[in-house]
C-alpha cells in the first residue's frame, strides 16, 4: 500500500533568518557601532578618491550649540544624510563635514541665566545686578564659561545626529570657536575692508534692550504687539511768509500718527509726500482754541473719526502740486523742546515714504530712531538724535523721564501731549500690529541710532555695488524650490546695509581701535590680518588677554595718533558674519577648489533671511561669487494643528488645554529606533511645512511594515539561490519574468532621477507603491513557480533571479533613507550567498531602460489582469476559490491582437487554473467568461489541470509529477 504524502513537505516554501520583528532600538546602536569599528564612512570616501570618483559638496549650516536635537534639527540633518548617501552611492566622493556655530547671544544668555541661579542660590544680591559684570567674572572667564557650555553641547548634539544614522566626519566637526575658524572670520572681514565696503557710522539698528545689543535681519522676530496709537499736532511757527503765501495768517499745525509716543522727545522732522493732495481743516479743539489741522485729503475724514473731531468740508483749504512744494523747510514748534539745537530742526521736509496707508499722510521724523527717519535726516544734515540708553531708557537729554524705560514712559508721553493740548485723541488708545521682537528672549525691540560697523550694500543702479553683484549671482544660482530665488532676491534688493558689529563679549573682536577722548574708532585690512594671524596661533581671547601693544604689527598707521592714546574697541563680530564665512574656513581649498562653489546648501527656508543671505554677501564680497551652486530650502515642523512643533509651542497648547503628545527625539529612539523617523523625513514633501503627529507615525510604520516585509518575502526565497551560479540571462527568463523585470527596470529608473532631484518622497512613494503593486501583480502569482517547481529547474531560477534583481534594487532604493533596514537585508543576503554585500559601499548601477515591447506587454498585462479580476469577483463570491476558475476570453475584433501576446501568462498572472482565447471574436465589446475548472484539482499545487497518466504520483498534475519523478524521495 503506497504511503501517503504531505504534499507541502515537497514544496520549495521560504525560510529565512530575516527577522520579521526590526527590534530596531536594540539592533541599531550594534550597526552604529559596526560601522564605527569597521570604519565605513572613511573606507568609501577612500575608495571613491582611489577611483578618482568626482566630490559633491553638501555643506552644512552650523546650528547653535546650545541644547538637545529637536524635530527641526532632526529634519535637516537627516535630509542631508539622505542626500549624502544617495550621493555617495551614485558614485561620488563626500566629504560631509558638520558645524556648529559657537559664539553669540543664545550661548551667552544661556550662562548668564546660570550665574543669575547660582547668585541667587547663594543669595548674593551684587554678582549680577549689572548685566556687564557677568556674574561678576572677568571677560576672559565669562568666555571660558560659554566655551564650555558650546561644547558641551556640540557633544550631545553630535551623539544624537549619529544615533539618527547620520555619516560625517563627526571626529572633526567644523566649530566657529575654533583657532582657525576665528582667523578665517577676520580675514574675511579683512577683505571687506580692503574692498571699501566696511565703514563705521551712527546709524539706527534694531536693538534689544534686555540682551543689550544690536541684532542682524534674521534676528528678529514679528509678533503681535499692543501700541499705543496717538495723533499729535506740530503748529506752525507764525509770520512765515511761506506759510502765509498758502495759508494765510490764522493758525495751523501738521498731524502726525504714531505708535511710538516715546520716539516724540527725539523728533526733528516732520516729512509730506510731495505727490499727495493735504488739506488744512478748520477745527475747533478740545480747549475751545481754533486751528487749522494739516492732513492728507484722502485720510481726511479717518482721521476726523479717529479723533472724534469735526470739520465743513467746504471750509478745507487744498494744499497740493507748488503750494505744497512751496512749504518745504517751514518750521514748527516742538510739544517738549522750546529751543531747537540747530537751525536745522524742526522743519517740514519730503519724502515717498509718506503715504495713505494709514495715519494722516505725514510722518514724523525721529532721525535716531527709524530707517527712514535716517535717510531723510542725512539728506537734511538733521543730527542723528537718539536719547536713549542701551538699556533702552531715556539719558539726561530727556531729563522729564530720564532712567526711564522708554515703553513705560509711553503713557506718561501720551499723557503729557495730551495735558499740553498737542494730543487730539485719548491717551490710551491702542493699536494691535505685528511688531519686531528679539528671536531669543521675544522682547518687543527699539529702533536705537548706535555707532556700529555696517557692510556698505551700495546702490542697485550701480552694477559694482554689493547689492547689484549679490543679485546677479542670485540669477546663477539653483534655488530648489524655484521660489527661493525670488525670495532672497526680493530681501537683498531693499535690504539696509549690514550692521556687522554687536554689543557683547562672547565672539570674535572686531580688530579696531579707539580713541577715549573722541570716540572715534578705525581698523585697516593690516591690522585686521595682523590679528587673524595671532588668532591662527592663540585663538580669539589674545585679544582680552593681551595689552595694545603687543597686538598691533609694527608700523602700523594709526591716523597720526600715539598707540598710547588709544585703547582697544570692544565690539564683536555678528553671528550670521561668522556662519556667513563657513565656505571659506571649510570647504575653499580643502573640499573644492580655491574660488570654486560648492554644490549644495540645505536649510529651512527662514534661511533665505539668514545663513543663506550671510553667505551669498560674505562671497560676493570678498571673492566676486556665490559660495553655492544650488540652495534647497525645506519648511518647518508642525503639530496636526498646524502650529510650530516644538517644546515650547507644545507648552503654551497644554495651558491651554489642548492635548498634544510630544517626545523628544533622543526619548523616541531609546524605545523605537530611528528608522520609521527616518521615514518620515523621507517621506515628508519637505519643500513645504511638514506635519509630525502620532497619526502619521502609525501610518508611516504600517509602510515600513510593507517594506520591510517585502524584502523579508524576497529574501525567503533566495535561501538557495546564489546569482553567480544560478542565475538566469536576461533573454532566457520566463516570459512573465521578463516583463516584471522590466517593470523593475522602470521603477529603478523614476527612483533614481527621484533622487537626483531631491526628491526624496518620491523615492518612498514610488518604493511602496512598489511592494504593494509587485505583491499583487508578480509575488503572488509566482509563488506558484517558486513552491511548486524543481528546486534547481530553470522556471524556479527564472523566477529566483528575478527576484534578487528586485532585492538588490531595493536596498539600493532604501540605503540612503533606511540605512538600518537595509544593512538588515545586506547582513542576510552575505549570509546565505556567504559573500559580502555592502550595500552602502556600493555604487549604484545605472539604470536599465526596459526594452519597448516588454514595457508595453507588461501594461497590456496589467489592463487584461484587472479586466479578469473584475469577472473573478462575482466567481468567487459564490464561494469559489480563483484557482477554481476557468477563464474564457472572447476579445473583439479591434482587442484580439491585445490578448493574444499575453494569455499564455494571463492564467499565472490573476492566479487561476487556465485562461484560454475563444477562437472567434465577440460581435460587441470583449466578452471574459469565468466557469468552474473542468479537470481535478492537483492536491500539490492546487491547479486545475490535466493529471498525469503514468507514473507514481497519477494523482498529481503533468508538471508537479514531473518534479516527484525527479525527486523520487519525496514521496
Amino acid at each position: 500500500m503506497r504511503r501517503s504524502v504531505d504534499w507541502k513537505d515537497t514544496l520549495c516554501l521560504p525560510q529565512t533568518q530575516f527577522p520579521m520583528k526590526a527590534d530596531l532600538a536594540r539592533r541599531e546602536p550594534e550597526w552604529l557601532a559596526r560601522w564605527e569599528q569597521e570604519g565605513q564612512y572613511a573606507r568609501i570616501l577612500a575608495e571613491r578618491e582611489a577611483a578618482g570618483a568626482p566630490r559633491f559638496v553638501l555643506h552644512d549650516g552650523p546650528p547653535y550649540a546650545t541644547g538637545g536635537i529637536h524635530y527641526g534639527t532632526l529634519l535637516n540633518k537627516v535630509l542631508k544624510d539622505i542626500i549624502v548617501r544617495a550621493q555617495l552611492m551614485a558614485g561620488k566622493s563626500v566629504h560631509f563635514i558638520p558645524g556648529w556655530d559657537c559664539h553669540g547671544l543664545p550661548i551667552e544668555l544661556q550662562i548668564e541665566q546660570e550665574l543669575k541661579k547660582s547668585a541667587d542660590k547663594s543669595g548674593d544680591k551684587t554678582a549680577t545686578s549689572d548685566a556687564e559684570s557677568k556674574g561678576g567674572l572677568s571677560v576672559t572667564e565669562f568666555r571660558a564659561r560659554c566655551e564650555a557650555h558650546a561644547h558641551k553641547y556640540v557633544n550631545v548634539m553630535r551623539s544624537e545626529f549619529k544615533r539618527l544614522g547620520c555619516v560625517g566626519h563627526w571626529d572633526r566637526p567644523y566649530l566657529t570657536l575654533n583657532p582657525t575658524y576665528e582667523a578665517t572670520i577676520v580675514k574675511q572681514l579683512a577683505g571687506f575692508a580692503r574692498g571699501g565696503l566696511l565703514y563705521r557710522a551712527k546709524r539706527p539698528v534694531q536693538w534689544c534692550a534686555r540682551c543689550q545689543t544690536a541684532l542682524a535681519e534674521a534676528e528678529v522676530e514679528y509678533q503681535e504687539h499692543n501700541s499705543p496709537s496717538i495723533f499729535v499736532r506740530f503748529p506752525l511757527l507764525p509770520d512765515q511768509s511761506a506759510v502765509q503765501a498758502v495759508l494765510g495768517t490764522q493758525p495751523a499745525s501738521l498731524v502726525i500718527w504714531t505708535t511710538t509716543p516715546w520716539t516724540i522727545p527725539a523728533n526733528l522732522a516732520v516729512v509730506v509726500n510731495p505727490t499727495l493732495t493735504y488739506v488744512a481743516m478748520p477745527v475747533t479743539l478740545r480747549n475751545g482754541q481754533q486751528d487749522r489741522l494739516i492732513v492728507a485729503k484722502d485720510l481726511a475724514e479717518s482721521f476726523l473719526k479717529a479723533c472724534d473731531l469735526s470739520s465743513d468740508p467746504n471750509s478745507w483749504t487744498e494744499i497740493a502740486g507748488v503750494a505744497l512744494r512751496n512749504l518745504k523747510d517751514v518750521r514748527y514748534q516742538h510739544p517738549f523742546i522750546t529751543t531747537p539745537k540747530s537751525d536745522k530742526d524742526f522743519r517740514l521736509l519730503f519724502a515717498d515714504h509718506a503715504t495713505t496707508e494709514a495715519g494722516t499722510g505725514l510722518v514724523h521724523t525721529a532721525p535716531g530712531h527709524g530707517g527712514d527717519d535716517y535717510n531723510v535726516g542725512r539728506e537734511a544734515g538733521l543730527d542723528v538724535y537718539a536719547p536713549v540708553d542701551q538699556r533702552g531708557c531715556y539719558t539726561a537729554e530727556v531729563p522729564t523721564w530720564q532712567g526711564m524705560h522708554v515703553f513705560k514712559a509711553n503713557p506718561l508721553v501720551a499723557q503729557a501731549l495730551y495735558d499740553s493740548g498737542h494730543l487730539l485723541n485719548k491717551p490710551g488708545e491702542m493699536l494691535r500690529h505685528n511688531y519686531p521682537h528679539c528671536w531669543r528672549c521675544k522682547t518687543p525691540l527699539l529702533f536705537r541710532a548706535t555707532a556700529q560697523w555696517f557692510a556698505r550694500m551700495g546702490d542697485l543702479k550701480d552694477p559694482q555695488s554689493l547689492r547689484a553683484r549679490a543679485l546677479s549671482e542670485i540669477d546663477r544660482t539653483q534655488w530648489i524650490p524655484t521660489w527661493g530665488r525670488d525670495r532672497i532676491a526680493g530681501m537683498i534688493e531693499v535690504r539696509p546695509d549690514w550692521c556687522l558689529s554687536r554689543q557683547r563679549v562672547w565672539g570674535v573682536p572686531i580688530p579696531a581701535l579707539r580713541d577715549p577722548q573722541t570716540e572715534e574708532v578705525f581698523t585697516s585690512p593690516e591690522l585686521m590680518d595682523h590679528i587673524a594671524e595671532l588668532f591662527l596661533r592663540e585663538g580669539s581671547n589674545v585679544w582680552f588677554d593681551k595689552p595694545l601693544h603687543e597686538l598691533v604689527p609694527p608700523g602700523l598707521d594709526t591716523g597720526g595718533k600715539p598707540l598710547s592714546q588709544l585703547e582697544k574697541a570692544n565690539d564683536i563680530v555678528d553671528v550670521w558674519f561668522e556662519s556667513g564665512v563657513s565656505w571659506a574656513a571649510v570647504a575653499e581649498g580643502k573640499l573644492v577648489a580655491e574660488n570654486e562653489k560648492v554644490d549644495l546648501y540645505l536649510e529651512g527656508a527662514d534661511q533665505h533671511r539668514g545663513w543663506f543671505h550671510s553667505s551669498l554677501l560674505a562671497a560676493v564680497a570678498t571673492r566676486g561669487h556665490a559660495p553655492y551652486k544650488a540652495v534647497l530650502t525645506h519648511g518647518w515642523v508642525l503639530d496636526e494643528r498646524g502650529k510650530i512643533f516644538s517644546k515650547s509651542e507644545i507648552a503654551k497648547a497644554r495651558a491651554q488645554g489642548v492635548k498634544i503628545d510630544y517626545v523628544d527625539p533622543s526619548e523616541w529612539m531609546k524605545k523605537d529606533g530611528a528608522e520609521v523617523l527616518r521615514l518620515w523625513v523621507g517621506n515628508s514633501d519637505y519643500q513645504a511645512d511638514v506635519v509630525f503627529s502620532q497619526t502619521i507615525i502609525k501610518q508611516l510604520t504600517e509602510s515600513y511594515r510593507r517594506i520591510r516585509n517585502t524584502c523579508r518575502y524576497l529574501v525567503s526565497n533566495l535561501y538557495d539561490f546564489d546569482p553567480d551560479k544560478d542565475a538566469v540571462a536576461a533573454e532566457n527568463l520566463r516570459p512573465l519574468d521578463q516583463l516584471a523585470l522590466a517593470s523593475l527596470q522602470m521603477r529603478d529608473g523614476l527612483i533614481n532621477d527621484a533622487y537626483n532631484r531631491y526628491s526624496l518622497h518620491e523615492v518612498v512613494r514610488l518604493m511602496v507603491d512598489f511592494c504593494i503593486t509587485c505583491s499583487a501583480e508578480y509575488l503572488d502569482p509566482a509563488k506558484d513557480a517558486l513552491y511548486c517547481e524543481a528546486p534547481q529547474g530553470p522556471v524556479r531560477r527564472s523566477v529566483q533571479t528575478v527576484l534578487n534583481a528586485m532585492l538588490r534594487a531595493m536596498c539600493t532604493w532604501m540605503a540612503p533613507i533606511l540605512c538600518f533596514t537595509a544593512q538588515d537585508v545586506a547582513d542576510e543576503l552575505s549570509r546565505i550567498t556567504g559573500k559580502p554585500y555592502d550595500v552602502h559601499g556600493q555604487i549604484r548601477p545605472t539604470p536599465v531602460t526596459p526594452k519597448g515591447d516588454h514595457v508595453a506587454l507588461w501594461g497590456l498585462v496589467r489592463d487584461g489582469r484587472s479586466a479578469i479580476l473584475a469577472q473573478l469577483e462575482a466567481f468567487r463570491a459564490q464561494g469559489n476559490k480563483s484557482m477554481d476558475a476557468h477563464v474564457t476570453v472572447t476579445p473583439s475584433a479591434a482587442e484580439r491582437p491585445r490578448w493574444q501576446p499575453i494569455v499564455n501568462v494571463m492564467a499565472e498572472v490573476c492566479v487561476v487554473s487556465e485562461v484560454t482565447l475563444a477562437p472567434s471574436d465577440a460581435t460587441g465589446d470583449t466578452e471574459i467568461v469565468v466557469s468552474k475548472a473542468a479537470d481535478p484539482q492537483c492536491p500539490r499545487c492546487w491547479r486545475h489541470l490535466p493529471p498525469a497518466s503514468k507514473g507514481n504520483h497519477p494523482e498529481l498534475c503533468v508538471r508537479c509529477a514531473d518534479v516527484m519523478a525527479q525527486a523520487p524521495k519525496a514521496g
